[in-house]
């Protein structure tokens, strides 16, 4: 439904338990237990037609026999119970429940939610173990234990790992900030979670364990923007999981669904472990050591086997190791013995001094180009750990965060590393430990970036998308589920996809003998049907056909292995291409297919017939950039061999991208296209070519830029318009706008900028700026006006934003434009266009917030139909004005 009652759920002031209850071992019980023990200042009710008290305190028999109505309800009744006391809870003027009862079938799923619809109520459930805010005492569940308080909030789907994960914070003593079980989260869910916690002062780090997502579009606006704000960590289960059964293509089989979900979580800005360790690992790790943006990593160590240790592990994780410098070396050889190690990692010896140490550090910290530094250290008799760890810890807090500490042992250096972490140093028992938080560390950065990109539907040379649609269209029509190869290609060559020339013929002799003299030997030959979508499979391929003979040879031959294998197949007849000679090319797969939950994908990785064994891929969400494309590219193993080697040079990575954002735009464009594989692609030094494509059509639309999980930028608001005499393009603003939004907002008199923020800014931080510039369009729209200036550069005039409540029901406005150009209609224009805006997206109302003083505002919004709702108090300085767009 919204966001809107999760305070009272998540931070109620009064709570009411149904069911609550004196029989040992039951739910009830167990929740009245913990909501009495846990220390909850505010009233906690009873309710039970059949006992008049519990532990002393009076029972209630009714909902309506409360003192007042209770912020949170908890409902542990049977499950035909539970629509009608939602209903009557939610006439009480209750706002939120969590139903921890199982057991409820679909018909009561929906009556319960036809029930808290009128009211806005939030339901957490049902079967769930319940939530916990040990900031205020609140422990609503039937959980075997409470929870300290901390600064990491934990939503899962599994019951079981919120009590497993209870069990393990105590016993290490990290504290929560919220613990929500979402059981089958018919109402609230991830999404809401987090757009809750997003804001949230108390939580510093949210943690999530995911089995399913249901809302995509929801889930990823939501995470994108939590992941702006803090680490959002994830454990999603399932890696083991198959890919879609049905699927019928080689890009089908590879996009498992686990790959896909991985994707949505790069793509969100969110860190993916495996444990529940490296959960709350991965946090402190975030919490401690996000603000290093180190690309390489420096080992200091009293053992050379720790080094090696550490070293092995760098080259598993993929970590770098930085190459001492010629300076750092000379600065070390000053203040080591002459048998240090004189690489990476730098060996101090273990009979080191603590001056050695200190030393050492000093000079690491002092290159820059060391990167972060792993401090290592075994105990030894010739100085203390913790003595080592106080003169170390000065360099360590000055130099933070580039400092991860790794004291090996356990009771001769518990103090030392009691010390690094009172001071924040981040610190890990093991080198392996450490590596890997280092990495860590690098893909969260990764994602992060992901996360800042917000492209196009389209990227490329503007593609002929009627003659691709024609295409799809046509075999629909004809009931047909596949395209011929041919017009496969043609939908490629529609959208800028080099492909091979290939001509489509009929099933004899004489016809492909003409073909391949029309484009010369020597050529290759291909079953044309439309039951066989793997040709290779059933001899329906042959290469290097050099001449007449052999070609008429392999057509016989072809005919028979094709009806042997497939006898009930249709064959139409053969398809002849020329060989093409590219002896440095690689062979690569590119695909699109439709994941059930995320939607439309697109997958790269190494091809060729063994394209399932070699299992080479990476899968991304569209739309694409060329950033996003290399970043794809560079999650397989091809990739190095696209760099070159020996005597082949590197392929023409440009030409690569081109594709992909290609069939980004194909995705974006056809909502028919349902399968697409482009295998083999060869790339080289010269560029791409697509030799084999297979298409499959849908019988309804499954792709479109409306079904894609991240909405793409919305080049359909694009408007050229005469302003005064004056050219000017209005257009939704872009990630890559940051320097010109900048420029713009520094021609802004310091009155108008507290006119339109409340407050006089003298500058703005650079994340702010981004957050201007990247943004979601699926909850936010900022339209600029811009313009040429008189040396021919492209100016920002004013910009008019809206910002989206997480269900679209209300959108706040504003607008700001430069001041030399007020009062010269840009308001108007920009409000115009968020109005048009805000009525396709279906949003009820469009309000504003506006200064009682900035009285032309005031006026412009009145003269474009808005009203002064009377929900400020007449003596407050702002004025709300609202406009019903529905």
């Amino acid at each position: 439904m919204t966001i809107r009652h999760l305070d009272r759920l998540l931070s109620p002031a009064s709570v009411a338990l149904f069911s609550a209850s004196q029989r040992a071992g039951s739910v009830g019980a167990t929740v009245w237990r913990n909501l009495r023990a846990g220390g909850f200042q505010g009233p906690v009710w009873g309710v039970n037609p059949k006992h008049a008290q519990l532990d002393g305190v009076p029972l209630y028999a009714s909902a309506a026999m409360l003192p007042a109505a209770p912020e949170l309800a908890v409902l542990c009744t049977p499950p035909a119970t539970i629509a009608p006391l939602v209903a009557q809870l939610g006439a009480l003027g209750t706002r939120a429940a969590v139903i921890v009862t199982a057991g409820l079938d679909a018909a009561q799923k929906q009556a319960t939610l036809d029930a808290a619809r009128p009211y806005l109520m939030r339901l957490l459930g049902p079967n769930c173990i319940g939530v916990l805010n040990p900031h205020i005492g609140l422990n609503a569940s039937f959980a075997h234990a409470d929870a300290l308080p901390g600064e990491v909030a934990f939503v899962s789907q599994s019951g079981a790992l919120v009590t497993a994960m209870l069990d393990w914070a105590r016993s290490r003593g990290i504290g929560l900030s919220r613990l929500v079980s979402l059981g089958e989260h018919c109402d609230v869910d991830f999404g809401d979670l987090l757009d809750h916690l997003a804001s949230d002062a108390q939580t510093r780090a949210i943690l999530l364990y995911i089995e399913s997502v249901e809302a995509p579009r929801k889930f990823m606006s939501a995470a994108r923007a939590a992941a702006r704000n803090k680490p959002v960590i994830v454990v999603k289960a399932g890696r083991a999981g198959n890919g879609l059964a049905a699927a019928a293509s080689h890009t089908g089989a590879l996009a498992g669904s686990d790959k896909v979900y991985d994707a949505a979580i790069r793509r969100a800005g969110m860190l993916r472990v495996d444990t529940l360790q490296e959960l709350f690992g991965a946090a402190e790790t975030l919490a401690l050591f996000r603000g290093n943006q180190s690309e390489t990593l420096t080992i200091m160590t009293n053992g050379g086997g720790a080094g090696v240790m550490a070293a092995d592990a760098a080259a598993r994780e993929g970590v770098t190791l930085a190459e001492p410098s010629p300076e750092l070396l000379h600065r070390l050889d000053a203040v080591l013995p002459p048998n240090w190690s004189h690489a990476n990692p730098v060996d101090i010896i273990g009979d080191a001094p603590l001056e050695r140490y200190t030393a050492t550090l000093s000079a690491l910290l002092t290159d820059p180009a060391a990167g972060a530094v792993l401090f290592m250290h075994a105990p030894t008799a010739i100085v203390r750990s913790d003595d080592i760890a106080r003169a170390c810890l000065p360099l360590a807090r000055q130099a933070a965060p580039r400092v991860m500490g790794c004291w090996l042992g356990d009771a001769a250096v518990a103090p030392a590393r009691q010390l690094f972490e009172a001071a924040r140093i981040p610190d890990y028992a093991t080198p392996e430990e450490a590596v890997h938080a280092f990495a860590m560390l690098q893909t969260y950065r990764r994602n992060q970036r992901m996360l800042m990109e917000a492209p196009a539907a389209s990227g490329n040379a503007p593609p002929d998308g009627a003659a691709a649609r024609r295409l799809l269209d046509q075999a629909r029509a004809e009931g047909r589920e596949w395209l011929d190869e041919e017009e496969a290609k043609a939908v490629l060559r529609a959208y800028g996809v080099p492909v091979v020339r290939t001509l489509a013929v009929a099933a004899d002799t004489k016809a492909v003998l003409a073909a391949a003299a029309e484009l010369g030997y020597p050529v290759a030959l291909k079953i044309r049907s439309p039951d066989i979508t793997h040709k290779s499979d059933v001899g329906g391929v042959r290469l290097g056909l050099s001449d007449p003979d052999a070609l008429a040879q392999a057509v016989v031959a072809m005919k028979q292995a094709v009806a042997a294998a497939r006898p009930q197949a249709h064959v139409a007849g053969f398809t002849v291409q020329p060989m093409a000679q590219r002896p440095h090319a690689r062979e690569l797969i590119v695909g699109a297919s439709v994941d059930a939950v995320f939607g439309p994908v697109i997958l790269f990785g190494q091809g060729g017939t063994a394209v399932e064994v070699l299992a080479d891929s990476a899968v991304a969400l569209p739309p694409l950039n060329r950033s996003l494309a290399r970043e794809l590219v560079s999650r397989t193993r091809v990739a190095r061999l696209l760099d070159g080697w020996r005597e082949h040079p590197p392929a023409q990575m440009e030409a690569l991208y081109d594709v992909l954002i290609a069939v980004s735009q194909l995705l974006a464009a056809q909502p028919l296209l349902a399968e697409l594989d482009i295998n083999p692609l060869w790339a080289d030094e010269a560029g791409v070519l697509a030799l084999d494509a297979r298409i499959r059509v849908a019988r309804e639309p499954v792709s479109g830029a409306q079904r894609f999980s991240i909405l793409p930028y919305p080049d359909e608001w694009v408007r050229r318009l005469d302003w005064r005499g004056r050219p000017v393009t209005v257009r939704p603003i872009r990630p890559e706008d940051e320097a010109q939004h900048l420029l713009f907002l520094q021609r802004i008199e310091p009155e108008d900028i507290r006119m339109r923020i409340f407050q006089t800014r003298r500058e703005l931080p650079r994340s702010e700026l981004a957050r201007l510039t990247q943004i979601d369009y699926d909850r936010e729209m900022a339209f600029i006006v811009e313009a040429l200036d008189a040396q021919g550069e492209v100016e920002t005039l004013g910009v008019g934003r809206t910002v989206s409540d997480p269900d679209q029901v209300e959108a706040e406005f504003a607008l700001l434009v430069r001041s030399d150009l007020k009062g010269r209609g840009l308001g108007s224009l920009l409000l115009g266009l968020l109005i048009e805006h805000g009525r396709s997206r279906g949003i009820a109302r469009l309000v504003g917030v506006v200064l009682r003083e900035n009285t032309a505002m005031l006026q412009l919004a009145r003269a474009m139909g808005f009203a002064d709702d009377g929900s400020e108090p007449v003596a407050s300085d702002t004025r709300r004005v609202v406009l019903a767009l529905t």
